[in-house]
């Protein structure tokens, strides 16, 4: 069955079914043709953009590192900030140029910003030389999208939230040692400041079949790790009576005995004691969880929609590091939330305090047209919003500081996935904590578990050298 017909066959289908499709076959017209992919964004981008790598392989095309020598180009961007936004329109504008000196090149422009109507509607009034947008729900469809381009702009924006599709092994994946696995889709929370949830549409869970298949799969070519992902992986299997829960698919996965596991993102209001437990009993689940506060002002928590109060994260918090050995947390922080006033940027900086997290990456708030928050007033002025940031960060990053410490002159266990960027001559990797770091050491251990004793601390990585 060729793709058309297999698209055909999918319509025919009930909602909420997988669709299973094999991979496309080679096309002569596309052998030797070169893509360049640019990914902004969460890591569930990073791995739509392994998925459309994979598809576009297995037609035949070739993949380079630079725009200046591509066929194709590919642009798979985010939503979450406006200047994400900024960013993909200043690269767009620079590939209008390179078009002129190619007629032939093709530009396309995908993922969470193509599922924005204001963008659409903005590329119909002023990027017309684009030739393809398509969105988060119909990335499968790629290679027929391809077949089918007529000249001029090409719109394909899907909104097919009733179905999960299991596309087998068609990732180029960026590593050899480490893999994403999707494990679910989409959001429910409705935060009132994000705009995932009309970008990514509604949770839909992946069979846990398909999901260990994956994690054996992966093993049994080599991977030392694999991190489970979706918007919020605490939601697993609740959009599915017949499914597993969160903390049983944890559990199921560890059961492979592949050596490292790993998960984003959390939501607190999910966080079960199973989950806990389950993360505890099993030394291949790492000890490392990113737990989004956003703020700690019950009130600002309240207008965010999140769920949960000020002293309800706190004792999760401590609950999580009570009952994991050794556990780092790092959160995700909003400053500047309209109407954001002094004290409750002071009850976020208490929470902080109290919680000393390992890191964070903080923000001040982006408005995104279509989200109850940006219809919210806002008095409070930039700059304001701007001195809360810097303070905080002043804060989050001497307990990073702090924690890292703890790991002088230590002995851990680190995964060596890759070259130090600032000194080639080591190799970088990952405690089990998630702790970057730069490793002297032969580069024959490339991949490996190793044994790495910490000779420094700094507020972002710690340097070690391997024990003999």
């Amino acid at each position: 069955m060729n793709l058309p017909d297999m698209l055909e066959a999918k319509k025919r289908t009930k909602d909420k079914v997988d669709f299973i499709y094999t991979n496309p076959v080679k096309n002569d017209f596309y052998v030797g043709k070169k893509y360049f992919i640019k990914t902004y964004g969460c890591q569930m981008n990073v791995h739509d953009s392994e998925e459309i790598s994979g598809l576009l392989e297995n037609i035949g095309f070739e993949r380079v590192e630079s725009e200046l020598d591509a066929d194709i180009i590919i642009l798979n961007t985010c939503a979450i900030r406006e200047n994400a936004h900024d960013k993909v329109f200043g690269f767009l504008g620079r590939c209008k140029h390179l078009k002129k000196e190619k007629p032939d090149l093709k530009l396309i422009l995908c993922g969470c910003m193509a599922q924005e109507k204001s963008v659409v509607d903005e590329i119909m009034a002023k990027h017309r030389y684009i030739d393809l947008v398509f969105g988060t729900h119909n990335i499968h469809e790629l290679p027929n999208y391809l077949m089918n381009l007529h000249d001029g702009l090409n719109i394909e924006v899907k909104s097919n939230e009733g179905n999960v599709y299991e596309t087998g092994e068609t990732y180029h994946r960026d590593s050899k040692y480490t893999a994403w696995i999707n494990i679910m889709y989409g959001c429910d929370k409705f935060c009132t400041y994000c705009i995932v949830p009309y970008t990514r549409g509604k949770e839909r869970s992946r069979k846990s079949k398909d999901i260990l298949r994956e994690v054996e799969c992966l093993k049994e070519k080599g991977y030392k790790e694999v991190t489970l992902l979706g918007q919020n992986v605490n939601a697993y299997g609740r959009d599915n009576e017949s499914e597993i829960s969160f903390a049983e698919l944890l559990r199921e996965v560890a059961k492979t005995g592949i050596e490292r596991i790993r998960f984003v993102t959390s939501h607190p209001w999910n966080f079960t004691d199973e989950m806990i437990q389950v993360i505890a009993e099993y030394p291949n689940i790492m000890p490392y969880i990113h737990l989004p506060l956003q703020s700690g002002s019950d009130r600002i928590l309240k207008l965010m929609g999140r769920r949960y109060t000020k002293e309800e994260y706190i004792a999760l918090f401590n609950k999580i590091k009570k009952t994991i050995p050794g556990v780092a947390i790092t959160t995700d922080i909003i400053v500047g939330f309209p109407n954001e006033s002094d004290e409750d940027f002071e009850e976020t900086i208490d929470v902080v305090n109290k919680c000393q997290f390992d890191g964070a990456f903080t923000f001040i708030y982006s408005p995104r047209e279509g989200t109850p928050a940006a219809k919210m007033e806002d008095a409070v002025p930039l700059k304001v919003k701007e001195d809360r940031l810097h303070r905080l960060n002043e804060i989050v990053n001497n307990y990073s500081l702090m924690n890292n410490k703890e790991y002088l002159n230590k002995t851990v266990k680190v995964l060596l996935v890759g070259y130090s960027e600032k000194d080639g001559s080591k190799l970088y990797g990952y405690t089990e904590t998630m702790k970057l770091v730069n490793v002297i050491c032969d580069e024959n251990l490339l991949g490996q578990i190793v044994d790495v004793k910490i000779t420094d601390a700094k507020s972002f990585s710690l340097d070690g050298i391997v024990e003999k």
